[in-house]
């Protein structure tokens, strides 16, 4: 479970990620340069693997520790492995 205070840097930067996937659909409605959209969403990208992290982080050292500790280990591994796969795709 995420900290007030993380939840609120979370929500924070999810709200900017919001404003900029309203800039870059603007950005395609009035036909601007490709490689400037492009540049938008790799932004984008960016911010969203931020926000990524930051979950994966507080998961690893409060949520799995706390499994492992329960002796849930056979569930703490198979959410590494499901963690792990999706921050390959």
């Amino acid at each position: 479970m995420e900290t007030k205070t993380n939840k609120e840097k979370l929500i924070r930067r999810l709200k900017i990620v919001e404003g900029q996937v309203r800039g870059v659909r603007e950005m395609i409605e009035q036909n601007k340069y490709c490689i400037d959209v492009i540049t938008q969403t790799s932004a984008v990208k960016q911010a969203l693997s931020s926000v990524e992290d930051s979950l994966m982080e507080g998961h690893l050292s409060t949520c799995l520790v706390s499994q492992i500790k329960k002796g849930e280990t056979k569930q703490a591994t198979a959410e590494m492995l499901k963690v792990y796969g999706l921050k390959r795709k």
